[in-house]
This record gives structure tokens, C-alpha cells and sequence, in this order.
């Protein structure tokens, strides 16, 4: 369906009068027809942007490690496609504006019992990044990546039309195009996805891995296969010592472990064989201390300065606006420079290894880089016959993304790009893949093999023919 003359939409079928909407934004009804005049006004601010001019959204937050060059490019308003448009409980889908972060949707879902597929990890996601970039939990094991539980979505497309979206619809291919676009191909404005039940509680097992090479791979293959599990990921310490999480739902629990304030999730990863969590505790569990990576300003080790930030701003968000500070104004590599500390370059990466590999991949990971913790979590596709042909991956086979986030010295003589390029050679060697979030330095030819460069230049064609959005090589590599 072409959506540029924006007819009113019935309501999602199966939606009751009660749907629950977004907060502030009024009724079902009175959603639908905001969110209806506001395609209206973006269409005519597309329309009225200088030809030629490369387009960029104005968001408040981010969460790319993809550093730009400075432009001053026009920047679209795409405030008023943020929050939740309707909510059907009994048919367990929500219609949600693609800006909507996942703190905000999980907090209109687990009212009517309900939560997401897939909930990435920090709270500032949004549902339409999510679905553009790539987007993983400990729940895709079994559920996939968010953008497999699109049910469809409205997007703006290149050429400044609006389009409804669906698979098997006449714009299937833009469907299966959009994962891993990045906004090259359009924006999201709407999406329609499925929901799943949740329990009050989810209750975790820590289970120790002591030869990591070894039995890391096999342990999580067999966490993934037993019943009843809703949630499996791990975390790495070392080559001896890791530990596979698995999750249950749980309708009562003794006192569930709070991990928003004086306490740090990782730490009681080790700490603790099992554990219990509200469900939102759990879905959030990552985010205060983003992961592990806040233990750079010190608050890890001192409960009195956690207290003074409290929970308003132990947060990723906050700790992100930090390392923004930094990587803008360079204080720390100053500081270095003048100690005589070797340059350091940032190695921030989730990547996709099949799990055979996933022991080599490891070792070769802390011999190149010595990153301690890393994150694992394993997935498989939910439909192996669909195809997603710019992150092509073998649907039929468990992967393992691999999460690792720090920096790294350099040795003499050698130049940021060095550690980064050399996963990304070991990464194809071993038939993996990486997600373009942060920093790339593959050569075009290489980036087109590895990321459906025909199939996109067929998709750019189709839907941006005067290429007003950003070319998807020059937006993650040249970083434009």
C-alpha cells in the first residue's frame, strides 16, 4: 500500500477500545490521527529540503560508536514519531513510532503482560535503530533479531514517499533490505510488531565454564536446547573462567536483586550461582553500568559516588554522553601523550561467529586485543527460509554474537585501524560477521561482498534514486 495520500487507518485488528497508547499521547484514536498529520508535516519538510543535501536525522541520543565528519547537513524533526500508538493484548502486537525507545515501550507492554521479542539491551534504543541497524538479546536464541517480529511498517523512503511495508507485500524487497541500512534506504515511522508474555519474575542460573576454548560452545548449545529456558547469554572473564546465564520465567521469587544502585550486575555474575529479578529488572540489567564499561569513571568501587549519581543517571545514556565528551576533545589521549603511554584506538564491536568457532575466535580475540569481560549471547534466525540479504547469514545454523568494548594500545609505529582491521580479516576467515554500529575499515570491494553490495544498489535504485540519503559504505566506513 502507498501511504501518500494518508487515508485514516483502521484500527489494528483485534484491538480492543482500551489499547493502551503511548504516555501523553492520548487515546488509540487520537494517536492515529497525530501520528497520521505528523507524516503529513515530515513529508512536506522532506520536500522542502535543498536538492542535493544529504539528510540526516536530529536525534536526541545515540547509540553508534561511528565517529562523522562535521556537516551541516539539514537534519529532519522526527520528534512527534515517538511512543506508542496502540497496544492489542489479546492479539500481543503494538503499533509503535520508529523514534520509541525501548525504555519507553517496555514500560507501556509489561502492563498487559507483554514485552517484545527481542529487548536490546540499553534503554535508549530505538525500536526504528533497532530495526535499520541490528538489535540482540538473550532472547534470541529462540525469537531471532527485532526486525523478524516486524509485522509491517510505514517508512520514508529515499524518494520521499511513504510506503507501507510488509513481507510478501509489493514492497517485500525493501522488507528484507531494510536490516543493516542504517537509514540509507529510508526511515521507519511506524511499526507494527509482535509481542510476547512475560512473567512477574525472571529467575537466572550462573553457570561456571573453566576451559573456555573448550566447553563455552557445547555448554551453550545445551542451555539453548532445554526446555522451559526463556533466556540464554554468557559473559567471559578470562580463557579459564566464564559463565553461561540462563533465564526462566518465574511467577513468585523470594527478594528479587536490585542492580540499579549500589550493586553491579556483572560482578554478581561470579559472585552468585543463582538469582532472581523482576522482569524489568532483568531486561535492564545491562544498562546502569553499560555492561561493564562505566568502570572507566570509577563508579564500580565506590557505592558513595553511585548514591551521589543515583538512579536517574546511572544510565548508558549518561555514560555514553561521557565518552562523547572525550572522543570529541581527545583529554584522555592528551593525558596519555604526555606520560609517554603508547596511542590507543578504540575496539568496539559486536560480531556473529557460527559456534563451531567460537572457542578459536575467543582465543584469537584476547591474543590480539586482551578485551576482559566479553559478552556472548547465542541466535538462530525464526524463519530459516526468509532472507535478509545485507547481513546474509546461514539461517539454518546457531550463531554467537560476541560483544567487546574498550580500547586498546597500539603498537610502535602502527595506526588506529590496525586492531580493527585485523578482526575483520580473522572475522571472514572464520565465516563470521560483524554489525556496522561503530567503526569499519573494510575495502569497497570487500564491504559489497560481505554485505549484499548488488542487492543494495538494486534497493537504492527502487527507493533513492537521487541518492538524497547517505551511500550505506560511505555512512559506516568513510564515516560521513
Amino acid at each position: 500500500m502507498h501511504l501518500d495520500a494518508l487515508p485514516g487507518r483502521p484500527r489494528t485488528a483485534g484491538s480492543s477500545p482500551d489499547a493502551a497508547s503511548g504516555p501523553g499521547h492520548g487515546t488509540p484514536g487520537e494517536s492515529r490521527a497525530a501520528y497520521d498529520q505528523a507524516v503529513q508535516r515530515l513529508r512536506a519538510q522532506y520536500a522542502a529540503l535543498p536538492p542535493g543535501a544529504p539528510v540526516r536525522l536530529a536525534k536526541p541520543t545515540s547509540n553508534l560508536f561511528r565517529p562523522r565528519a562535521s556537516t551541516q547537513s539539514p537534519r529532519l524533526d522526527v520528534s512527534a514519531f515517538s511512543g506508542v500508538l496502540s497496544i492489542d493484548s489479546a492479539g500481543r502486537t503494538a503499533d509503535v513510532g520508529g523514534m520509541t525507545t525501548y525504555e519507553r515501550l517496555v514500560e507501556a507492554t509489561l502492563p498487559h503482560g507483554l514485552m517484545p521479542l527481542v529487548v536490546p539491551q540499553l534503554k535508549t534504543i530505538t525500536l526504528g535503530g533497532a530495526v535499520t541497524g541490528l538489535g540482540i538479546e538473550s532472547s534470541s536464541f529462540r525469537n531471532g533479531l527485532p526486525h523478524e517480529s516486524v509485522l509491517d511498517m510505514d517508512v520514508l523512503t529515499g524518494d520521499g514517499r511513504v510506503l507501507r511495508v510488509a513481507p510478501g507485500g509489493e514492497y517485500d524487497d525493501l522488507y528484507a533490505g531494510f536490516p543493516n541500512s542504517y537509514g540509507t534506504l529510508g526511515y521507519a515511522l511506524r511499526l507494527r510488531i509482535e509481542l510476547a508474555p512475560v512473567a512477574p519474575f525472571v529467575h537466572v542460573e550462573h553457570r561456571p565454564v573453566r576451559d573456555v576454548g573448550r566447553d563455552l560452545a557445547p555448554t551453550l548449545e545445551a542451555a539453548v536446547a532445554e526446555t522451559g529456558v526463556a533466556f540464554v547469554d554468557g559473559t567471559v572473564f578470562s580463557p579459564q573462567e566464564a559463565y553461561v546465564t540462563v533465564g526462566r520465567w518465574a511467577q513468585t521469587a523470594g527478594a528479587a536483586s536490585d542492580y540499579t544502585l549500589t550493586e553491579v550486575y556483572y560482578r554478581s555474575v561470579q559472585q552468585r550461582g543463582e538469582d532472581d529479578l523482576t522482569t524489568a529488572g532483568y531486561l535492564w540489567r545491562w544498562d546502569p553500568d553499560w555492561f561493564w564499561c562505566s568502570r572507566a569513571f570509577g563508579v564500580q568501587t565506590r557505592p558513595w559516588l553511585r548514591r551521589l549519581l543515583g538512579r536517574k543517571r546511572l544510565r548508558s545514556d549518561t555514560w555514553w554522553r561521557l565518552v562523547s565528551f572525550e572522543r570529541r576533545h581527545g583529554i584522555a589521549a592528551r593525558v596519555d601523550r604526555l606520560r609517554g603511554r603508547p596511542d590507543k584506538e578504540y575496539v568496539i564491536q559486536d560480531v556473529e561467529v557460527p559456534v563451531d568457532a567460537l572457542g578459536e575466535w575467543l582465543a584469537f580475540l584476547d591474543r590480539q586485543t586482551g578485551i576482559r569481560p566479553v559478552w556472548v549471547c547465542p541466535f538462530r534466525a525464526r524463519n530459516p527460509e526468509r532472507q535478509w540479504p545485507l547481513y546474509p547469514l546461514d539461517p539454518t545454523q546457531l550463531w554467537v554474537n560476541v560483544g567487546f568494548w574498550s580500547s586498546v594500545a597500539l603498537p610502535a609505529g602502527k595506526r588506529d585501524g590496525w586492531h580493527n582491521r585485523a578482526i575483520e580479516r580473522e572475522l571472514d576467515r572464520i565465516g563470521g560477521h560483524k554489525s556496522l554500529y561503530s567503526t569499519s575499515f573494510y575495502p569497497r570491494e570487500e564491504f559489497d561482498r560481505l554485505y549484499g553490495g548488488t542487492q543494495y544498489a538494486a534497493l537504492k535504485k527502487r527507493y533513492d534514486p537521487d541518492r538524497r540519503l547517505l551511500d550505506l559504505y560511505d555512512k559506516t566506513v568513510r564515516r560521513r
